[in-house]
């Protein structure tokens, strides 16, 4: 009998339905509740695989740990009758797509392994794709292809898939692809004549009941290459997916499927040319504004005033206007103000040879408002409440500038 024989799920990992006895039922330190019992084919979140979920006498199973030798079943709600058998149903669909997707990435790694002395440093089961890290910073097309070629084969071949309990010093019996961590109480899964492997998780009995592998894309990590792929009923999944899209495509771009990249290559390389005229005409309508604003403009003592209000105008747009008018006039002295959602957005400069400090104007026009902002000597910026009227606002303004004016020239 294995260490592990209150673990039914090494028993019969098929096991869809169970029933035995509770042991205790507590809350842990979060007060959520959890269950131990006598035997159990949930298996635990381990080894890169996440836990089943099911339920116990009909209430649900929301997640399994194992936690100091303990598999706690963490449940919906307390069960009433703990003196009572207690039956376990697993949610099957779950189970057999993890033991899908797990034994995939056994064959996936011993593929690239075999063809490519390359090995997997990790492994993460998602929800929706499953990962591989593997320990090179390059990996080529062809690569990826022949590994995946090499797997599909092993999976039509349909080959056995046996786990064993053996002690460390018996794995100089296998060809192991990579020795276990733990010292003791090893389980060893073997796929016939392909991979054997140190390994905790859900399999099934043959390759065949993979289905099929399909590597989705990969990236670089930290001078390692995580690899995405798919595996079983994943794989139509994805397919799916990915078919529809492709119809919907060829429906908006008029494109038989063959066609759908260079119509794309076409259709971005219009937006971006749509954008450039966009950005263009937008810079040309500033330029108009700043020209249009000078023109309105009032001199006072050799400074050319461009003060205005708006409404919605972003402070981004505000500043380049204010730099555009700056660069025009070296005389000028611009201050701009936009109200925003019940909120004032400044902004202040001025030509080279204005003197004023814009950062001091600034600075006191924020403190009527209780506002934010900096800035410098030749451009400033900020923001506070609305708590007035624009008109009453820069009426304070004015009087700020017009100290400082006056100030300037004594």
């Amino acid at each position: 009998m294995s260490p592990n024989h209150h673990k039914l799920f090494y028993k019969d990992p098929y096991l869809k339905t169970f029933e035995t006895k509770i042991l205790k039922q507590q809350q842990d330190k979060k007060g959520d509740v959890y269950i131990i019992l006598e035997e159990t084919a949930f298996y635990p979140t381990g080894g890169g695989q996440p836990h089943d979920t099911g339920t116990l006498n009909g209430v649900k199973v929301l997640n399994v740990d194992e936690i100091d030798g303990e598999i706690r079943h963490y449940v919906e709600r307390p069960l009433p009758h703990l003196n009572d058998q207690v039956v376990g149903v697993i949610d099957w669909e779950r189970r057999f797509d993890h033991m899908q997707q797990h034994t995939g990435q056994h064959i996936l790694s011993a593929a690239f392994a075999q063809l490519y002395d390359l090995h997997t440093v990790g492994f993460h089961l998602g929800n929706d794709t499953v990962t591989i890290d593997l320990d090179v910073s390059e990996l080529t097309e062809e690569m990826a292809g022949k590994a995946e070629k090499l797997a599909n084969e092993i999976i039509t071949e349909n080959r056995s898939i046996v786990a064993k309990w053996v002690e460390y010093d018996d794995l100089v019996n296998y060809p192991i692809r990579k020795l276990p961590s733990v010292k003791e109480n090893i389980r060893l899964v073997m796929i016939d004549e392909f991979d054997y492997n140190g390994c905790g998780g859900t399999h099934p009995s043959a390759t065949g009941e993979v289905g099929a592998i399909k590597v989705l894309n990969w990236e670089r990590q930290r001078k390692k290459i995580r690899l995405y792929f798919v595996c079983g009923n994943r794989v139509i999944t994805q397919f799916d997916q990915k078919q529809k899209a492709i119809v919907e495509l060829t429906g908006l771009l008029n494109r038989p499927e063959g066609e759908l990249s260079e119509a794309i290559k076409r259709l971005l390389e219009n937006v971006k040319k749509l954008d450039k005229a966009l950005l263009e005409s937008y810079e040309k309508n500033l330029q108009y504004e700043a020209n249009e604003l000078l023109a309105k403009s009032a001199i006072q003592n050799d400074t050319v005033m461009v003060i205005e209000t708006f409404s919605d105008r972003s402070i981004q747009e505000l500043q380049k206007l204010a730099k555009m008018i700056a660069d025009r006039e070296k005389r000028a002295l611009i201050f701009f103000l936009s109200e925003n959602d019940h909120r004032f957005q400044l902004v202040c400069g001025r030509g080279e040879a204005n003197k004023m400090n814009m950062r001091d104007l600034m600075q006191e026009a924020l403190s009527l408002i209780d506002g934010k902002g900096g800035g410098n000597k030749m451009f400033a910026q900020g923001g506070g409440t609305a708590s007035f009227t624009k008109e009453k606002f820069m009426k304070n303004v004015m009087n700020i500038i017009a100290i400082q004016i006056n100030s300037e020239e004594n």
